[in-house]
């Protein structure tokens, strides 16, 4: 008796489990009624109204009228910077947000020579935002009566008017070096370019009139203060920070802070000690 109750109830739990799902039928009942599956015509008009208004959405997106850049926003450059960068936007004004090619951009800009990096974003409606990194320069180099501004890296940023920037230590070639606004220059000068920017970065409390190379050794001249002897052209960023962080402990009439080795700075009072 107990396995028929047994065997009774699991057939009753698999018919419960079980659930059949009808297909219409006609009155007769004796064939499927496929008309009552299929989407009445009133519901296809209104899908299809839907997906026209999408596409016309769409390609309304990308007509000037709609989304057309009307104002290049250029960010984070000084103003010389600024001013390069909207003249080699210019092409983009009137031409639709939603069109436009963000890396193709992105590409020319770097391929100024003041321009170290740069981000280009939409702000819908109409403008274009361009984030810039400016080249940071650090040097005026000269050649005869005609000078450049350059990077810590060495680039040629810009021509400037001879006599200007007066902040900058100058860089002196001689009259067969090639420079070109955009390149770089020679490798003999690398080493002073990036002791001038180290110098910049680590904030020297006096400012750097000249470098001096002498073989392997450079020496930052200072406008008003001891000169600081750098040594090979390693670590600068440290020797530099360690010469700063001594320069407030020196003797009044100190010429030299040797920092050539950053563990042990050395200053003396005598030039040639």
């Amino acid at each position: 008796m107990a396995g028929g109750r047994a065997e009774h109830g699991s057939r009753r739990r698999a018919r419960a489990a079980s659930v059949v799902v009808p297909f219409p039928h006609s009155e007769s009942g004796d064939r499927l009624d496929l008309a009552r599956l299929v989407p009445s015509g009133r519901s296809l008009l209104v899908v299809l109204g839907l997906l026209a208004a999408v596409l016309l959405v769409y390609r309304g997106a990308y007509l000037p009228a709609v989304f057309g850049v009307q104002r290049v926003d250029v960010r984070g450059a000084p103003p010389y910077v600024a001013r390069e960068v909207e003249v080699a936007t210019k092409h983009v004004v009137g031409t639709s947000l939603v069109a436009l090619d963000a890396d193709a951009i992105e590409g020319t800009l770097r391929a100024l020579p003041s321009v170290a990096g740069v981000s280009v974003d939409r702000a819908f409606p109409h403008t274009l935002v361009v984030k810039v990194a400016a080249e940071r320069p650090v040097a005026v180099v000269r050649r005869g009566s005609v000078s450049w501004l350059a990077a810590g890296s060495g680039k040629v940023i810009r021509e400037i008017e001879t006599g200007s920037n007066l902040e900058f230590p100058r860089l002196w070639l001689t009259r067969g070096v090639g420079v070109r606004v955009g390149g770089t220059l020679p490798a003999g000068l690398i080493p002073a370019t990036r002791a001038l920017a180290a110098a910049q970065e680590a904030r020297l409390p006096r400012r750097v009139k000249a470098v001096r190379s002498t073989g392997e050794e450079l020496t930052l001249v200072l406008r008003r203060g001891p000169e600081i002897r750098l040594g090979e052209p390693v670590d600068l960023l440290l020797k530099i920070a360690v010469a700063a962080s001594v320069y407030p402990l020196l003797e009044r009439g100190t010429v030299y802070v040797d920092v050539s080795v950053p563990e042990r700075p050395v200053a003396s009072m005598y030039l040639n000690s």
